[in-house]
């Protein structure tokens, strides 16, 4: 019951400066956020990748007002990339971005966040590695999946995220399995209405597995971002019923949540790539962290008291 409320907060910029002044806040945000700049997450990256996972990083921050701000969310991933090629690491450790933060809600911002994008998948490819579009609520969606379509003709390695609390989904997932494409499934962590998205986290659990066979029984590159352990069973299972092997397909959790059980998948030959994300605009992305999980809002209350 209190995922909606949660979710509704994270709008409110009331609640942003409540909960960004809270003693406790700093010690529970570390536990999601890697860090704040590409500094403290480089070592982050490294020791991930030396215990044998992959990481995707997201540079947190969407709800940005001006094409300035835009033009600087570029820059930081731009920064990322450059940073990135030093490293040698390839496809084991991509980017995933929000067209929010490229400018998609402003006047003409669906041009304007291709526009913006363009240069960071680019960026991505000439270090060997790649970028994969997040979905945000439902009404982003159609110009998230036309500027996937546009990047995948220069740069077809180009991911996308599609959320099975949605009804539109399994449509979706028809089409981007025919196609090809890697697809990252997620459960869906916007506040939704009863009119395009299932409320009931069991229905919204069997949508999943539905949506999941398609992706592996397709052409695409599935990618399972659960760390429900019934659903990361399910997967195996349908990945072994699909003849998959371990490489085709791969495992998704967040950095800071269930970290044995990634470490388990990838010493079983899985891969297992970690969800990263760092910067200063933690406030939207913390929120739907809260509101996925009652433990981690108990995580977090507690860590209040305790200071107080």
């Amino acid at each position: 019951m209190l995922g909606p409320v949660i979710l509704a907060a994270s709008r409110s910029d009331r609640m942003r400066r409540f909960v960004s002044a809270a003693p406790g806040t700093k010690q529970v945000v570390a536990r999601f956020i890697a860090g704040e700049n590409v500094d403290q997450v480089v070592p982050v990256v490294e020791d991930a990748v030396a215990r044998g996972l992959e990481v995707t990083l997201d540079v947190v921050g969407e709800d940005i007002t001006t094409r300035e701000q835009a033009a600087a969310a570029r820059d930081a991933y731009l920064e990322l990339v450059e940073r990135l090629a030093g490293l040698g690491f390839g496809p084991r450790v991509e980017m995933s971005v929000k067209l929010s933060m490229f400018g998609q809600s402003l006047d003409g911002g669906h041009e304007l966040a291709l526009a913006n994008v363009r240069p960071v998948v680019e960026a991505a490819a000439a270090i060997g590695t790649t970028v994969t579009l997040d979905a945000e609520d439902h009404t982003t969606l159609d110009s998230m999946f036309a500027i996937h379509e546009e990047l995948r003709k220069d740069f077809p390695d180009t991911g996308c995220v599609i959320q099975a609390y949605l009804f539109r989904t399994e449509q979706d997932a028809r089409r981007l399995a025919a196609d090809g494409s890697r697809v990252r499934l997620v459960k869906g962590a916007y506040k939704e209405p009863a009119s395009v998205a299932v409320q009931d986290r069991a229905e919204i659990d069997k949508a999943y597995v539905r949506i999941l066979r398609i992706l592996m029984e397709g052409e695409g590159y599935p990618m399972i971002g659960s760390h429900d352990p019934r659903l990361i069973a399910i997967g195996q299972e349908l990945a072994r019923g699909a003849g998959r092997k371990l490489d085709e397909y791969e495992f998704q959790m967040l950095y800071g949540i269930r970290g044995d059980e990634q470490l388990r998948l990838a010493a079983e030959g899985h891969r297992m790539r970690v969800y990263t994300a760092y910067g200063t605009d933690w406030y939207g992305y913390f929120m739907r962290r809260l509101a996925e999980k009652p433990a981690n809002l108990l995580f977090f209350l507690r860590s209040m008291i305790t200071k107080n």
